[in-house]
């Protein structure tokens, strides 16, 4: 005769250290059910070891049958408190979910979706275990469909669930409204001209405003080498510019020597882009060069006919900006007298944005003044940043319309005009026009990394 095993006395489990119960263990062994023991002998007939005494294990949610009262149901959509504590593990064992960006639990009204009815819930004996016990994973089921079916907006991956088109659509798009822009703002101009008005207000203001009789006629050998710097420069200054805004891993960084040019006396070296070390060395070679220009415009006089001298600019801008709209361009001769709408895009961009654009670009720099408290005040970096970025945009539409113009208003005699300083039409204009072209590429290709690293670690120190 056997004695019975004290339950108290049986030994514990050993456990990895750090181990963490998910729920409490319990140490009174209860016998199985009859029909576990059936169960398992179905399977292993050859066990005959097999005792309810031998299999006294810990009671497994197979063997709970919990009491569920139908006031619970009403209204109230969790499970009752057996399925509670017998669900509670098993949803410990879950693996969570990945939280994905921008993810949002499901609607409130989704979990309602699974609610079990009360015929289902409440019954006898272990099928109204089960059926409770399957509604938590029938909601949890219920959800997780209701979120494939919304997409990833509801708890998905945005990277599944983002359309995104081919690359050329949105440019595609963008030039397709400018071309129909442009289409119906000359169908307008043409039809202004056919008004009577409108005829007599461009024959009364031909487009070119007043100017002083002793402004100085045609265009210097120095004003030429001028517009193929400042076309060099744009270029470069643009692209560079355009680099530090959008690179998110710069190819490396450079850092100034102590008390340098890059870094005056007072400031502490500051650790940049490479893109942007580049773009303050071509800001320093545009700003120099537009200091002769702008000496050699007040020297030569020839500020006379970039300035505006009178009040009828305006009315000339007007009549000069019909005209053009309407393709039918303002008879002019750019050797002696630039229209109004020249005359102040010249005075805008000399004048105005191009003082701007420094002032700005020194602000975002290393040549701030670190220890200038009342103007770092005065001036926040934020409009710096504010400003900066249009400005930029300008001079890049101001170049194109300008060089859509030259080419559109008599090619050979304005290149001429702008590279030669002939007034004369025939081919050497164009010639260097496209000279200039090739070299400004070259330069565009020797900005790479690869060729400027060598001179920025001679200016300090680049790093990775």
């Amino acid at each position: 005769m056997t004695s019975e095993r004290d339950p108290s006395q049986a030994p514990r489990r050993r456990r990895m250290a750090g181990y963490t119960p998910l729920a409490p263990e319990r140490t009174d062994a209860a016998p199985v059910s009859a029909e576990r023991v059936q169960r398992h002998l179905q399977h292993h007939p050859d066990d005959s070891s097999v005792t309810e005494k031998a299999m006294t294990v810990s009671p497994t949610i197979d063997d709970v049958t919990p009491t569920i009262d139908k006031t619970e149901l009403q209204g109230i959509d969790l499970p009752a408190e057996g399925e509670r504590e017998q669900a509670k593990p098993a949803a410990e064992h879950a693996t969570p979910r990945k939280r994905r960006m921008g993810a949002v639990p499901p609607a409130a009204g989704a979990q309602d979706v699974a609610r079990p009815s009360t015929d289902s819930a409440v019954g006898s004996g272990s099928g109204s275990a089960q059926a409770g016990l399957v509604a938590p994973a029938a909601k949890m089921t219920s959800s997780a469909s209701l979120l494939g079916t919304k997409g990833a907006a509801e708890g998905g991956d945005i990277s599944e669930s983002r359309v995104t088109g081919p690359a050329w659509r949105k440019p595609a798009v963008v030039t397709a409204g400018l071309l129909v822009l442009g289409l119906l703002i000359v169908v307008g101009a043409r039809w202004l001209r056919t008004l009577e008005g409108v005829q007599q207000f461009v024959m009364t203001y031909s487009g070119h405003a007043w100017q002083p009789e002793g402004a100085p006629v045609g265009i210097p050998a120095w004003l030429g080498w001028q517009h193929f710097f400042n076309m060099f420069f744009i270029v470069l200054i643009a692209r560079t510019g355009l680099q530090v805004r959008t690179e998110r891993k710069p190819p490396g960084y450079w850092t100034a020597k102590k008390n340098s040019f890059f870094s005056p006396k007072g400031n502490s070296p500051k650790k940049v882009s490479l893109s942007q070390w580049l773009h303050q060395t071509l800001d320093v070679l545009w700003v120099t060069n537009g200091i002769i220009f702008v000496a050699l415009l007040f020297v030569s006089g020839h500020w006379n006919r970039i300035v505006p001298m009178s009040w009828d600019i305006f009315p000339n801008m007007l009549s000069a900006a019909v005209q053009y709209a309407s393709l039918d361009w303002p008879a002019e001769n750019g050797w002696v007298h630039y229209n109004a709408l020249q005359v102040m895009a010249y005075f805008l961009t000399v004048f105005i944005a191009a003082p701007l654009a420094v002032l700005t670009g020194v602000r975002m720099s290393t040549w701030w003044p670190e220890r200038a408290g009342r103007l770092t005040m005065m001036f926040p970096v934020e409009w710096a940043r504010a400003l900066h970025f249009p400005v930029m945009l300008y001079f890049v539409a101001f170049t194109v319309v300008h060089v859509f113009l030259v080419f559109f208003t008599g090619a050979l005699q304005n290149l001429n005009h702008m590279y030669g300083s002939r007034d004369v039409v025939d081919w050497w204009g164009l010639v260097v026009f496209l000279i200039s072209l090739l070299v400004i590429a070259a330069a565009w290709f020797l900005t790479k990394p690869l060729f400027t690293t060598p001179i920025a670690n001679r200016m300090g120190k680049v790093t990775k």
